[in-house]
């Protein structure tokens, strides 16, 4: 076994995203179908673990990094959430969270219908629905713990652990050929050059330049650095009581806070170029050592029953996305950005998400909205909303009755 440190762990992410990089300009599958760069370089390294554990070798990373990446890119999503572009996306904020909400609903459905009729403990199909898919590995190792405590579900973490990463592949694979799919149905922004260029905002195409300097690049690092050490004291403050929350939703809260309030006493202007850059770094480098980590081996251990709930959960998101999604929010472009960016956050998590919508609006063109709605929603709405549908499924008499 070969253990690379923390020094090694930042090389080989990086070399990731080259490869990822290399990748989408020389295969036409991946680039015509949106594959975000992460994933196709993340996958391509992962394969090859496996094939190198066939040889009774592996490779393990330092993935110490991987938190603070994650915490620092929610960050920048709050520090680029100013309460007037809230108040513009106030209508389509609420209609996407019913349509998320709606898919949380039959997630959970769908996973414990199938699991009852293959004969396994419903709540094998609830752990392999809302909980894992849109709740992610953080959600679903907590309620594994829970299942197995106060149930008796045996192997319940492994199946959550297993199930969400089921899901972070799946949701990175199907978001482009969704949003691709759509597209040709909508009239494409970057197809009319009436329109005159403009500074991509926020997270939009992240291979975009943008023009900073030093002095204000260090004070935005600063506003990242404040918001991930208060988030993590608020979350410490929180823990234990009702309003516990996950660390990253404390984290991108204080980003909010220190946007909307350095603004609103007049003190400071937060720079989003620079908000851009250090969040698209965090984003990229976060999922490079997120998907060359994952331990396919993992995957091929699910028995075949789990692996047909979870294809049927994913066939199910793709549809939701094209028949739902993309017509309550209006059938446009922004409605297929936005399908790409459920279709990463309702099977993956937020920084999928957000990567799916990127690989989309780098070849197509920005959608403002869109990059407005999913990270709000995905990193915050959806948790408290999930929760709330899981104990609304667990209310249910054959669970009671468990």
């Amino acid at each position: 076994m070969i253990q690379l440190d923390f020094y090694g762990t930042l090389v080989a992410a990086s070399l990731v995203l080259l490869l990822g990089r290399g990748l989408i300009a020389r295969v036409g599958f991946l680039r015509n179908y949106n594959i975000p760069e992460p994933v196709a370089g993340g996958l391509v390294v992962a394969l090859g673990l496996l094939m190198l554990r066939t040889f009774d070798m592996e490779i393990r990373f330092d993935t110490s990094l991987q938190t603070p990446l994650m915490l620092a890119f929610f960050a920048t999503i709050g520090l680029s959430a100013d309460f007037a572009s809230l108040k513009k996306g106030g209508r389509v904020v609420g209609i996407f969270l019913l349509a998320v909400t709606g898919l949380l609903l039959v997630q959970n459905a769908l996973g414990i219908g199938l699991a009852t009729t293959l004969g396994l403990d419903p709540l094998m199909g609830l752990l392999t629905g809302s909980i894992t898919l849109a709740g992610g590995h953080g959600t679903g190792a907590a309620w594994g713990t829970v299942f197995s405590e106060k149930y008796g579900l045996a192997s319940a973490s492994e199946l959550a652990i297993a199930s969400a990463t089921f899901g972070l592949v799946l949701g990175g694979l199907i978001g482009g050929p969704v949003a691709r799919l759509l597209i040709k149905r909508v009239a494409v922004p970057g197809c009319q050059p009436q329109q005159a260029p403009r500074m991509p905002k926020g997270f939009e195409q992240p291979n975009k330049e943008r023009s900073i300097t030093p002095f204000s690049f260090i004070e935005t690092l600063a506003l990242i650095a404040v918001s991930l050490l208060a988030g993590n004291l608020l979350n410490g403050f929180l823990h234990g009581t009702a309003f516990e929350l996950p660390t990253f939703v404390c984290v991108l809260f204080v980003g909010v806070v220190l946007r909307n309030g350095l603004s609103a006493l007049g003190l400071y202007q937060v720079f989003e170029r620079e908000v851009s850059v250090l969040g698209n770094v965090s984003l990229s480098l976060f999922l490079a050592i997120a998907l060359m980590s994952l331990k396919l081996w993992d995957l091929a251990a699910l028995a075949l029953p789990i692996f047909i709930i979870l294809a049927a959960q994913t066939l199910v998101m793709a549809l939701f996305a094209i028949f739902v999604t993309f017509r309550v929010m209006g059938s446009n472009y922004d409605a297929a950005v936005l399908a790409a960016g459920h279709c990463g956050f309702g099977l993956g998590a937020t920084p999928t998400a957000i990567a799916n919508m990127q690989a989309v609006t780098q070849r197509f063109g920005p959608s403002q909205l869109a990059f407005l709605v999913v990270p709000m929603v995905g990193a915050f709405f959806i948790d408290i909303i999930n929760v709330i549908v899981i104990k609304l499924y667990l209310a249910l008499p054959f669970f009671v009755a468990v």
